[in-house]
């Protein structure tokens, strides 16, 4: 009688090779969306002239980026399981990181640029010559919220993996 081959075992430790399938998938894709537009979130605010709260707005765009950039690449390379703690729960890690911090801070950016963008709507009008900031608060205020809404829907697909008790992010 023919025998079965065993089953492919984990890949060699010391071997890097993207998880294509986590590419492909639906958080993977959100994931490339919210690197984009949070990229464009704080580099629109930080190449223009910003004062008090816009600080933290900045703040949050990039620390959050900054994370999504972590978990992206980990997921990518699926090398969550060197995290210590969390990459066993990676799934719920990943949940955690998108509806708490990644849906909390961009609404909070988002409104703080869109209330900047409110205070500096004088300054749209024809005929003003003075240098305007409106447009740059404006364009930030839509990438956050847009970005604050990936977060959401990635969030919402974590959660629906996690209550059909399913561990992986894929």
């Amino acid at each position: 009688p023919p025998t079965v081959p065993p089953p492919p075992g984990p890949p060699a430790r010391g071997s890097l090779s993207l998880h294509r399938a986590f590419l492909r998938s639906p958080l993977g894709l959100l994931r490339l969306g919210q690197l984009a537009l949070g990229a464009a979130f704080w580099v629109t605010v930080a190449a223009h002239k910003y004062e008090g709260a816009a600080h933290f707005a900045l703040f949050a765009a990039v620390l959050v980026w900054l994370l999504t950039l972590a978990l992206f690449g980990l997921s990518l390379l699926g090398r969550w399981e060197l995290v210590p703690w969390l990459g066993s729960r990676w799934l719920l890690t990943n949940l955690v990181h998108d509806l708490a911090l990644g849906v909390g801070l961009y609404a909070a950016a988002t409104g703080i640029m869109g209330h900047k963008a409110k205070q500096r709507s004088f300054c749209n009008l024809p005929g003003y010559s003075q240098h305007c900031l409106y447009s740059a608060y404006l364009s930030a205020s839509i990438c956050g919220g847009i970005t604050a809404c990936l977060y959401l829907f990635s969030g919402l697909y974590c959660l629906l993996r996690r209550c059909q008790d399913q561990r992986d992010i894929i």
